[in-house]
């Protein structure tokens, strides 16, 4: 709905991710702008026109999310997401921007194509959406994008991912053009020839269910030779979905070194292992795969000591169809825009792994860093915020997912923690 003049934020705890603070405040927004933060009166708000009060205590406020990686599958495979039915559904999790990957159909290759995303981002008026185009033409690995065309199109960043970059020499030239427009290269590390035919992690477990398996090493061989092409190249380099314990420890080494080198990882990663493929559900069917718990543990401790970086969702929709088969012959992917919030409180917050505050700024600050993007809660800008309320629980029930797919293994689950309402300017969602 839209804000008809004044919206009045009252008694809210104001989370601050990035001086690490948090108060209680009462916000208001005028026409789509923050105007005080603060102990506000009644007599400062007597004379507004059409004036909306919110009672928020006991409820936080924060910067709206950032999302560094999702697919929105717009254009080509409207029939599993759209741009309007992904930004609902990220805005249900508290994004209010998301950076959409390049593997559509065709390939986000081509300024006309990045264009066309926020063109449509705009008409939609949700979410907003950056998006980050192909490192190589088709994502075929072989000739470069014509990178400064896409950036200047919108693009804030080239990824060829769902696929890596196989060779080195490509790789390099990658990252040396993106170092002239400063963007990062966001690197799917798997290499290949060890994954072909894989469909879970190697390991005890793919051993017992006679799967083919993925194995650990197939990501860290090339996390490691991206690294040491972005210190060979001085090049922002950012690695996708980290899942493993070796990559951890080789970006831990690399960033101690001053490589500049950021990472992600996503819920899953710190949530599920792989003994739960045990029930064949291609809701656990993912890419990297679901590793071992010795691995989520150290995916918790990266999150915690700050090696990793950023929480992404790697959002991936697939219609019921695809996924409704046999483990083997499934899609990878699952969604993950509307529980990323709240497996973060189950998992990182409540345990004691980090704050509420540091859960916050693995989604907001850091990712905004990234993209060199504006994120925080200040007078005088336009409204970017999230009502949430980390202690709600809540089920998540396949009638109310907001976006188009539903293969998510979270479905029926109670989890706590609850976005309630999204602002975007003049704008309001409340869920």
């Amino acid at each position: 709905m839209n804000i008809k003049s004044s919206l009045l934020l009252r008694g809210a705890t104001l989370l601050d991710p990035i001086k690490g603070t948090e108060r209680q405040a009462d916000v208001l927004i005028e026409n789509g702008l923050v105007k005080r933060i603060g102990r506000i009166p009644q007599s400062a708000t007597r004379n507004l026109q059409s004036l909306e009060t919110w009672d928020l205590a006991g409820k936080c406020l924060a910067p709206g999310f950032i999302d560094l990686h999702c697919h929105l599958r717009e254009p080509g495979r409207e029939d599993e997401e759209t741009i309007a039915s992904g930004t609902l559904a990220a805005l249900a999790g508290g994004f209010t921007t998301v950076c959409c990957m390049p593997n559509t159909e065709p390939a986000i290759d081509h300024e006309n194509v990045v264009r066309a995303i926020v063109n449509e981002s705009n008409r939609v008026g949700q979410a907003r959406v950056l998006p980050i185009a192909a490192a190589t033409k088709e994502r075929k690995g072989e000739e470069i994008s014509e990178i400064g065309a896409l950036v200047s199109a919108g693009a804030v960043a080239v990824s060829d991912d769902g696929s890596p970059i196989a060779g080195a020499e490509v790789m390099r030239r990658v990252l040396e053009y993106c170092k002239i427009f400063d963007i990062p290269v966001v690197s799917h590390c798997e290499e290949a020839a060890l994954t072909r035919g894989g469909i879970m992690h190697e390991g005890a477990v793919s051993a017992r269910l006679g799967l083919p398996g993925i194995p650990a090493a197939a990501e860290e061989i090339m996390v490691a030779r991206d690294i040491l092409l972005a210190d060979f190249t001085r090049s922002r380099l950012h690695i996708a979905h980290v899942s493993t314990r070796g990559s951890v420890e080789i970006i831990r080494r690399a960033k101690e070194k001053g490589i500049p080198v950021t990472c992600e990882t996503c819920p899953h990663y710190f949530t599920l292992t792989d003994e739960l493929v045990g029930a064949f559900d291609p809701a656990y069917k993912v890419n990297p795969p679901l590793r071992t718990a010795d691995d989520v543990r150290a995916i918790k401790e990266g999150l915690r000591d700050g090696t990793i970086d950023v929480i992404a969702t790697d959002h991936a929709p697939h219609l019921a169809s695809e996924k409704l088969v046999e483990f083997e012959r499934a899609p990878f992917g699952m969604i993950g825009l509307e529980t990323a919030f709240s497996l973060g409180i189950s998992e990182l917050v409540k345990p004691g792994h980090l704050t509420l505050n540091e859960l916050v700024a693995r989604l907001t600050v850091a990712p905004a860093r990234i993209i060199k993007q504006q994120v925080g809660v200040s007078v005088g800008a336009p409204a970017n915020l999230v009502v949430i309320d980390p202690k709600q629980k809540w089920t998540y029930q396949p009638e109310s997912v907001h976006s188009l797919a539903c293969n998510s293994p979270f479905l029926g689950q109670e989890l706590t923690g609850k976005v309630l309402a999204a602002i975007i300017a003049d704008r309001v969602w409340q869920f």
